[in-house]
């Protein structure tokens, strides 16, 4: 098995700083190396293989091109997807301690059920089954369940069926502790340490209206980092 851990993360053109951030901090907490690729949706366009209608109810570019991970991933291996609104604090070299090969795709189990309303960029919040699963997903790719992820299906199937998971048996989800996925204003903070994941799913830092938020401070020194000149939108 090599060495190096490949790792998917939703690309959008309206917050290009939050997949920098991301993508700095988990490569500045992995013990082993880590291919970072973005999943950028004018590129999968420009190759033929992303030709979906435009969603008005998508809540980002990625919301279905996240489903590609196993096919860019040639179905080989294990392959990680994280949405790009992610601070990392832990080491994704210790995702592999929950690898199953009888699992189609390890997860974070969440019972999330926020108010409907709206999101940080004025999208609609909406509950449903199984939400926040798709946003940290762990891929066996070569998982017969997950092979069922062709251009074609992520392409023309509904959402329901991507983001519930419904292309595999309930017993082939896994599951992984909550700090992997912590959504911030959602779940507890720990009585010590960080979660390994911080998930500003409700909104980030770099929003102008979401600057009280947990562990936002932290955030805002990464993006500082990674470009002094950074203001929220």
């Amino acid at each position: 098995m090599s060495d190096e851990l490949r790792v998917f993360i939703g690309w959008d053109s309206r917050e290009p700083i939050a997949y920098d951030v991301a993508k700095s901090t988990a490569l500045r907490n992995a013990s082993i190396p880590l291919d970072i690729q973005p999943i950028k949706l004018e590129d999968l366009v420009a190759k033929g293989l992303y030709s979906r209608e435009i969603d008005p109810l998508a809540s980002t570019e990625f919301t279905y091109s996240r489903f590609f991970t196993p096919l860019l991933a040639g179905f080989e291996g294990w392959a990680l997807f994280c949405d790009c609104d992610f601070l990392f604090f832990g080491d994704l070299a210790e995702l592999r301690n929950y690898q199953d090969p009888t699992k189609a795709v390890m997860c974070v189990k969440h019972d999330y059920q926020p108010k409907d309303g709206l999101k940080m960029d004025g999208k609609v919040q909406t509950s449903y089954p199984r939400k926040n699963w798709s946003s940290f997903m762990f891929f066996n790719c070569a998982h017969p369940s997950t092979r069922k992820l062709t251009a074609e299906a992520a392409n023309s199937e509904n959402g329901a069926y991507l983001h519930r998971m419904q292309w595999a048996a309930d017993d082939e989800i896994g599951g992984i502790p909550t700090e992997w996925n912590w959504l911030e204003g959602w779940n507890e903070k720990p009585a010590n340490g960080l979660p390994k994941a911080v998930h500003y799913t409700r909104g980030g830092p770099w929003f102008k209206d979401w600057q009280d938020v947990d562990y936002g401070d932290l955030w805002r020194r990464e993006a500082l980092k990674i470009d002094p000149d950074f203001k929220p939108i």
